[in-house]
């Protein structure tokens, strides 16, 4: 049970930007610019990095949804989302992507975690200054999203077929679109 009163039915971050619609736009604002927007990673790369701190954070709605907010993205590969999301360095994934997720999991313990060889090893790779600097906010910013969801306690529903069509809704229409209700 959430700690204050959200609409009844909405999960996770979905209620509590039902419940301050004023503070949901300048979140998804930049969650769409961050995940949705142009970029040299792919929508499946970013939703991997959200998904890979959500789990670090072991926060179950954010980890479910942009999981399958991944898979939609990625063709459904379960397993490669999977295996992103708790083994990072044994997923079939590229060697830069492998770097940032590394830079990633060192925002989530903390910003200053991130060191110079860090990404001196991203850039080694091939990360660019814009693909390192958005991996940090995308980490930064699923760590609020992560704290605001599980702080105020919200619902995360059992029923991965419930992630599945929002991940697929979210996928194709962004952040910015009111998502369909839970069914």
């Amino acid at each position: 049970m959430a700690h204050i009163e959200l609409p009844a039915g909405m999960p996770g971050i979905r209620g509590l930007m039902m419940y301050r619609p004023e503070t949901a736009l300048p979140i998804n604002q930049l969650v769409e610019v961050l995940l949705q927007g142009p970029s040299t990673l792919t929508k499946g790369e970013r939703e991997m990095i959200a998904t890979r701190v959500s789990t670090l954070n072991e926060c179950k709605y954010c980890s479910s949804i942009h999981g399958a907010i991944a898979r939609a993205h990625l063709g459904d590969d379960a397993s490669l989302v999977a295996k992103v999301a708790t083994s990072p360095e044994s997923a079939p994934v590229s060697d830069k992507l492998k770097a940032l997720l590394r830079i990633a999991a060192k925002v989530q313990q903390g910003g200053r975690s991130v060191t110079e060889h860090d990404v001196a090893a991203a850039r080694a790779e091939g990360a660019t200054d814009l693909e390192i600097h958005d991996t940090v906010l995308i980490a930064a910013v699923f760590c609020m999203a992560n704290r605001y969801v599980d702080g105020l306690a919200t619902w995360a529903p059992d029923d991965p077929e419930i992630y599945d069509r929002a991940g697929a809704f979210r996928a194709a229409n962004g952040y910015l679109v009111p998502a369909p209700p839970v069914r």
